[in-house]
């Protein structure tokens, strides 16, 4: 394996930093948070940045210093944006 990886290819490597960090976000009493959510949203964090090569301390440090406000706001985001609340033309849905 070399040195450095896409990010999305460090998903089985850094399980354990995932697992943390829903254990962390769980004890704040954000107990339905699940660790893909997480990895999406650092994924998601990460697209701001140009694509490039990743080595795994920087992977685990984006998850680990990941800020429940900063997860919290994306999720919200997330939910805004991938909701059908606000599409008029499908009334059955809403």
């Amino acid at each position: 394996m070399s040195d450095s990886m896409k990010l999305a290819d460090w998903l089985p490597q850094v399980g354990p930093a995932l697992e943390s960090k829903q254990d962390e976000l769980h004890f704040m009493g954000y107990e339905s948070v699940t660790k893909e959510e997480i990895w999406e949203c650092i994924l998601s964090r990460a697209k701001k940045k140009k694509d490039e090569e990743w080595m795994v301390h920087q992977v685990v440090n984006s998850i680990l210093t990941l800020s429940t406000n900063d997860f919290m706001n994306w999720l919200t985001i997330q939910a805004v944006t991938n909701d059908n609340w606000y599409d008029f033309n499908n009334p059955e849905e809403n």
